[in-house]
Formats: structure tokens, sequence, C-alpha cells
């Protein structure tokens, strides 16, 4: 292969120097120069490998001495045993109801007698239902059987179907009204005739809504605490109270209007050996 590169160029250059060339420039000969190549072998790659170190650690595990408490036995206390006692049943025997029929036109009224204020008017032939009386049985607390509400009646107008001694004694509340204030400057005396005087200051009220004074007195008469109504129209009052009850006497005061009545207020009433003025003119100069 050397021998063909040789004889090619020697024939090259004589062909060059036939067409009339230069002289030709020696051109440099290209020396083959070996280059070391490095060659890298490929290193095993190490593998890091975690190896954990138990370390034993002593845990101290607490154990609990339970103490067993004591339970108080309670005491049995021995309970007598009761003897159940025969239930004894009564046999109630019922009121019968006392009616009346009205024998004359009337007025029925808040309270048990003419001193207190109309309620109701009743009409002959009607018919009522007795539910209460007064102490003497002479006034009936009713049902009209036309009127939605009760009042009271004189048993003078009324004819009855029924003993009035089997209705309960009794004592109703009268109507209340704030229009008027109870009076005032209250004073009281007694008379040389053992009659009680009552004086007081007047209560301004319209015509229209003044009905006076009522004053319901418990007086002694013949040996016997008596309840007993009075209105007047305008003081003094004058009373009759006799001696020789065993409890005593007393009072007490209301405004009326034509609404109801006022907040009572008490009559102080005088003991009946309190020396007394000897007139009525005399008592209201000279009250206590």
């Amino acid at each position: 292969m050397i021998i063909g590169g040789f004889i090619f160029g020697v024939g090259f250059a004589g062909g060059y120097l036939v067409a009339g060339g230069s002289t030709p420039t020696p051109v440099p000969t290209a020396t083959a120069t070996a280059s070391i190549m490095p060659t890298f072998t490929k290193s095993p790659t190490s593998t890091l490998t975690y190896t954990p170190t138990i370390t034993a650690t002593a845990t101290h595990t607490a154990t609990a001495t339970i103490t067993p408490s004591i339970t108080p036995t309670p005491s049995i206390t021995l309970t007598p045993s009761i003897t159940p006692t025969p239930s004894i049943t009564l046999t109630i025997t019922p009121t019968p109801k006392v009616r009346a029929r009205v024998l004359e036109q009337a007025n029925c009224r808040y309270g048990p007698g003419l001193a207190y204020l109309f309620e109701w008017g009743l009409y002959e032939g009607d018919r009522v239902t007795l539910l209460g009386r007064n102490q003497e049985g002479t006034w009936v607390y009713v049902d009209p059987w036309t009127y939605k509400d009760y009042c009271w009646v004189s048993v003078k107008v009324l004819e009855l179907d029924g003993d009035i001694h089997t209705v309960p004694q009794i004592r109703t509340l009268l109507p209340y009204t704030e229009f008027y204030y109870p009076p005032k400057n209250v004073q009281y005396g007694r008379l040389s005739t053992g009659e009680v005087i009552i004086t007081w200051d007047l209560v301004p009220m319209s015509y229209d809504d003044d009905r006076g004074y009522l004053i319901e007195a418990w007086v002694c008469q013949d040996g016997q605490l008596r309840f007993t109504p009075v209105h007047v129209w305008e003081p003094p009052a004058i009373i009759p109270d006799e001696p020789g009850c065993s409890e005593p006497s007393s009072g007490r005061l209301y405004t009326a209007e034509k609404h109801g009545y006022s907040k009572w207020v008490p009559i102080y009433w005088p003991p009946y050996n309190t020396p007394t003025p000897s007139s009525t003119a005399e008592a209201a100069n000279g009250l206590q």
C-alpha cells in the first residue's frame, strides 16, 4: 500500500512539471501522532446501607395497689306495721234547694238591707234560688233566673217553697270603686241616751254619682251583737247602741257612689261608760 502511494505521487509530480508549473513549494508531510484517549473504567457505586441501632430503654410501669374500701353496713330499723283502720263511708244527704217566687216588684241589692245600692230589678212571678241569708233571716242572697249574677232581696216579697233556716248564713263583698276616696277626719261620741254619734268631712262628688255614705255597724241589741247597715246622705250619723254585750260594738264607714263603694275606714266605737255630751249639738262640738 505504501508503494502504491509512492507511485501515485511521482506520477502527479511529473504531470505538474510537464504542464510548465512553477517550482513546487514543499508540502509538509503530516506525521501521524498517536493521541492517547483516556479510558474511563466505571467503578462500582458504593451503596450506603443504614443499619438502625436499637438501644434498649428500660420502661418502668407503675403497678397500682388497690386497697379495698370498707362499706359500712346500714343498720336496719324495723318499722312496725300499721294495721289499717277500716274506712268509714259517709253518706251525704244533699240539702234540698230552696226556691221562691217573687210576689211583687222589688229591688235586688248589693247587701242585706235597704242601706245598700240597687243591683237588679225583680218583678211579680220571677223565680229565684236561695243561696244564703243574713243573721236574722230577713234578707236572702238569691240567684234570679232572669239575671246572670246574684243579689240580696227581702223575704217580705218572696213566697218560699222551703225552710229558710236550711240556707247558710253568709256575707258577701261589695262592689269597689276608685273614683272617690274614703271619708276623712272621722270622729265619734256617745250621747246621754246611749246612742253613738259619728261625723266626718264631706267627700266632693258629682250630683249624678253621689249616693251618700254607708255605715256597717255591729251594735248591741237585747244583749246580742247584731249587724246593722245604715245609709246617710251627710254627717252626722246617729246609731242606737245598748250595753250588756260580751263583745264591743264596732263599725266602718264607706263613701257610696253609683258604681260602688270606696275603701272603708274604721269607726273607733266609744265604750258605753265613756262620759258623753247630753245632746247631738253638744256631741258635734265636743267629739272625741
